[in-house]
């Protein structure tokens, strides 16, 4: 077996034979030359096949190739800054390993139904090569921002019998003897019990929402980033995110240049919102803009995606909108002491029709309180017996956060629609495949 090599990292001599794997993307060219694309490693690098060098039958080869036939090529790799890289392959001789017959996605236009039921095709393409390249590197960003900061990465249950958010938006399932478990809407009751062992601590996985919404923005499962951190009260919660979202960004598009462009996706415009402070908005005064600019909305309402892209149309960039109603928040939110109707909560709004982007809070650490909460919502205390043995044993104050991934990739990306952000989206009408 040759070694697949990537061409960006191999040596140029001009007298060097050079192997690579992979498969033929594209093809272009006349009767005496063709551009082969050879997608190698997730990106594409040009090879060149000349009739005159290869010969009748080779060249005839060359020229006949499906879309999506493997292959092994090798030739003298050279130097070109109008190929892909900066680097082709002037080829001597090919293998072919697999064939391929009468692949469906062509270059024609195809419609969204019918890319997403070859998903696992059109994984393929440029595009969404360079799509996924974005979700890599921003996820590897991730981990690598809190690496540095001192976090221990915790993992945290996917099948749980707790309730994290809101009882009608869960996916359920039989769990033996046990009654119903089900799929974790979020990982951050179990992270707070590690942010009192470790003090700082964040998970990173796959989340689940049984949301009967079929907006551009919501998928039934999703990745996300959450953090707790202990003795960290809310403001500081608030700059640890701005922090962290502002350095995760600008590493993926340091790191992803090429593939923005692929995207037709100018950064310099996110770039100069990077570097300006995020406005931090009181929900009371949110509403007020709101109602100012012709909604009809009123104070205790929640503020839907489209109210959202007013507020950042007014600030012109991201922001923050803190201290919503009690009423509106999960019960492990903690009171404002200074307005007993709200709690010490935020979200962060990013403009571009993304919307929330993260959604944060200072965690209530009385006993008391978390129970007469678990009351209100109609959830049964014992069953959140080792959640509150944390206010009994040492509590502290502490804060935090979870940020959904596929958002801030479109956000990245410049996309218009959340499924394009994941490799296999799933959506109330779509399951497979």
């Amino acid at each position: 077996m040759i070694p697949s090599l990537d061409p960006s990292k191999s040596d140029s001599h001009p007298t060097s034979t050079h192997s690579f794997q992979g498969w033929v993307q594209g093809l272009r060219g006349n009767n005496h030359v063709q551009f082969l694309q050879l997608r190698t490693q997730g990106k594409i690098f040009q090879v060149v096949a000349e009739k005159e060098f290869l010969g009748e039958d080779t060249f005839k080869q060359v020229k006949g190739l499906p879309q999506e036939t493997s292959l092994v090529v090798e030739g003298i790799l050279q130097e070109n800054a109008k190929a892909p890289g900066g680097k082709e392959l002037f080829l001597h001789s090919l293998t072919i390993v697999g064939e391929s017959d009468q692949y469906p996605i062509t270059p024609k236009e195809h419609g969204p139904d019918f890319l997403h039921n070859h998903r696992h095709l059109w994984l393929r393409s440029k595009r969404q090569l360079a799509i996924q390249r974005v979700r890599s590197e921003l996820s590897f960003a991730i981990r690598e921002f809190f690496r540095n900061d001192s976090y221990t990465l915790i993992d945290t249950p996917i099948l749980t019998g707790s309730i994290g958010e809101s009882a009608g938006t869960l996916f359920s399932t039989a769990y033996f003897d046990l009654g119903q478990a089900y799929l974790a809407q979020t990982g951050q009751l179990y992270l707070e019990t590690a942010a009192f062992a470790h003090s700082k601590v964040y998970c990173f996985g796959p989340t689940f929402r049984a949301e009967k919404s079929k907006t551009r923005r919501h998928l039934t499962e999703f990745w996300m980033l959450e953090a707790e951190t202990a003795f960290l009260n809310q403001e500081a919660n608030m700059h640890l995110q701005e922090r962290f979202v502002k350095t995760v960004l600008r590493t993926t598009i340091e790191r992803t240049l090429e593939d923005l462009k692929v995207l037709e996706r100018d950064p310099a415009p996110l770039l100069e919102q990077l570097n300006r402070t995020f406005p931090r908005v009181d929900y009371g005064e949110a509403i007020q803009i709101l109602q100012t600019a012709g909604e009809e909305i009123t104070w205790g309402e929640d503020i839907n995606s489209d109210r959202e892209q007013i507020l950042t149309a007014h600030f012109g960039t991201a922001l923050f909108i803190q201290n919503f109603p009690r009423a509106i928040k999960a019960f492990y939110m903690k009171q404002n002491p200074n307005d007993p109707k709200t709690v010490l909560s935020a979200d962060l709004i990013a403009p571009d029709g993304i919307g929330e982007i993260i959604g944060g809070s200072e965690r209530e650490e009385s006993y008391e309180k978390i129970v007469e909460r678990l009351k209100e919502e109609g959830l049964p205390p014992e069953d959140y017996s080792w959640y509150l043995d944390l206010r009994k044993y040492g509590s502290v104050p502490h804060s935090g956060f979870g940020m959904g991934l596929e958002r801030v990739i479109a956000w990245v990306c410049g996309l218009s629609h959340i499924r394009e952000c994941i490799p296999f989206p799933r959506m109330i009408y779509r399951l497979t495949p």
